[in-house]
């Protein structure tokens, strides 16, 4: 079929060919990948564009994007549809590619390297441990620490509201200090089952928060292994397991560029 021929007024300017639309960019897989049914972003369907043995899963931008709870489900819910097939490199939410011709263009000339990623991630799932600090630890403490029991009987015989500061600072430190080395007993004793571990962020109250990458075959026994840790810490340290997640933590999707760059 032939579209309808259009005229327009001698002198006046040519229209504007219409702009391309961005692409929101979910995740990358290897070919062969069934797309999936969930809705994207905004509502929108998901579409995967096929390059050197590579797909991205991807969706129509929408005219705004905002991290609204409905665009962060229907994410994760591409994400988790992809990962029940196999491997993926998830990207964060909020990812665009501006053309499909620029996203073929990245899929062939970081063919290599994406296809690396995805061996390495390959059977495995994302766990994520954080651990909070137990405050009412310091009873246990002050007998311990010969400075911090000197300190409070100090206070004791001589109480005022400066000496009462003081005690209590010195003893959130120290709970703080004992938390943060129970945290670093369990990353110990966890990372031997974890294929790679990753060290996040934290700050006094969460002291601990790492990802570890596992074999899917090992989440039980690493799962069991975190309970036990809570078991023997849980006076200085409150622990929580997040996942299985899409191991985020464990991929780059581009690859480093070269020194001098």
């Amino acid at each position: 079929m032939t579209a309808p021929a259009t005229t327009r007024a001698p002198g006046s300017a040519p229209e504007a060919a219409p702009a391309p639309q961005a692409l929101y960019v979910y995740g990358i897989t290897p070919a062969g990948v069934r797309t999936p049914r969930s809705a994207g972003v905004d509502g929108a369907p998901v579409r995967l564009l096929t390059e050197s043995g590579l797909c991205a899963a991807v969706s129509a931008a929408p005219p705004r994007l905002r991290p609204r709870r409905r665009d962060l489900l229907a994410h994760q819910s591409v994400l988790d549809e992809l990962a029940a097939q196999g491997p993926v490199l998830p990207m964060r939410f909020a990812v665009l590619s501006p053309r499909t011709d620029v996203l073929h263009s990245q899929l062939r000339s970081d063919a290599a390297h994406l296809t690396a990623q995805l061996d390495g991630v390959r059977g495995c799932v994302e766990l994520n441990v954080k651990g909070t600090v137990v405050p009412g630890h310091f009873a246990d403490l002050v007998r311990r620490d010969d400075k911090l029991r000197t300190l409070a009987l100090r206070t004791r015989r001589r109480p005022d509201y400066e000496a009462n500061v003081r005690l209590g600072e010195a003893i959130a430190l120290g709970v703080r200090r004992e938390a943060r080395r129970a945290a670093l007993e369990v990353v110990d004793r966890l990372a031997p089952l974890a294929v790679r571990t990753v060290q996040g962020a934290t700050d006094d109250e969460q002291v601990l928060s790492a990802s570890f990458l596992l074999r899917s075959a090992d989440e039980p026994r690493f799962r069991e292994a975190v309970a036990e840790q809570a078991r023997d810490r849980g006076d200085r340290l409150a622990l929580s397991v997040t996942g299985p997640l899409p191991c985020y933590s464990f991929v780059d999707p581009r690859p480093a560029a070269p020194a001098g760059r």
